[in-house]
């Protein structure tokens, strides 16, 4: 009697297990989306890869502060690669801000490919009827557009995630626009690549400002 043939494995497991990859920190293995990619420079420097493009091995820390903190104080980058490497005592600065910008530049790529509608009225109503997968709102805008926008959040059937981390200077210079303050980033595969990029960048500093309150 022959032998059953082995199990072919399940493409959809083959590439999900090609997107994990191991924190140099913990030793953890985990999604690529929780991570942090980093490449040697030829000078010996760390240099972080948000997009996972640049040549050379990747060094994977977890997206956090206290892990990209942890892995500088404590050598991970060299033992990692195997030689010396001089990483900066701010690299977790340079990834929040270097994360802050992939999300004002991928706002901007969104308003040119229709995934985006701003303003009061027009917002309030892609979160009325379940389309918004984001409701980002200006930092420093006027706190009583803020609490009738929350209260439309709070009334939906399906609530937007939240965020408020630009000032309408950065919004409206990102898009092209003026006087941005109530942005929605409609649900669709372009958020899906938002969110993932948000929830890297939750890792080094939070969301929403302290006086910033979901409620209504």
């Amino acid at each position: 009697m022959e032998s059953p043939s082995p199990k072919t494995p399940d493409p959809k497991t083959l590439a999900e297990a090609a997107r994990q990859r191991r924190d140099i920190v913990s030793g953890e293995v985990m999604p690529e989306e929780r991570l942090i990619r980093f490449v040697a420079g030829p000078d010996g420097a760390v240099v972080p890869d948000l997009s996972r493009k640049l040549p050379g091995r990747g060094l994977w820390v977890e997206a956090t502060r206290a892990a990209v903190d942890m892995a500088v104080k404590k050598g991970g980058f060299s033992r990692a690669a195997k030689t010396p490497l001089k990483p900066p005592a701010d690299l977790s600065d340079q990834v929040e801000r270097l994360m802050l910008q992939r999300i004002l530049d991928r706002l901007g790529l969104a308003r040119r490919s229709s995934e985006l509608t701003y303003g009061f009225e027009k917002a309030g109503a892609a979160i009325a009827g379940g389309r918004a997968a984001w409701l980002i709102e200006a930092v420093d805008g006027a706190a009583d557009g803020r609490r009738k926008m929350l209260q439309i959040v709070a009334r939906a059937e399906r609530r937007p995630r939240l965020l408020s981390l630009f000032s309408c200077d950065e919004l409206s210079l990102s898009l092209g626009l003026g006087n941005v303050i109530h942005l929605v980033f409609l649900a669709g595969r372009g958020a899906d690549r938002l969110t993932e990029d948000v929830e890297r960048l939750s890792g080094f500093r939070p969301l929403l400002p302290e006086s910033w309150r979901e409620g209504p």
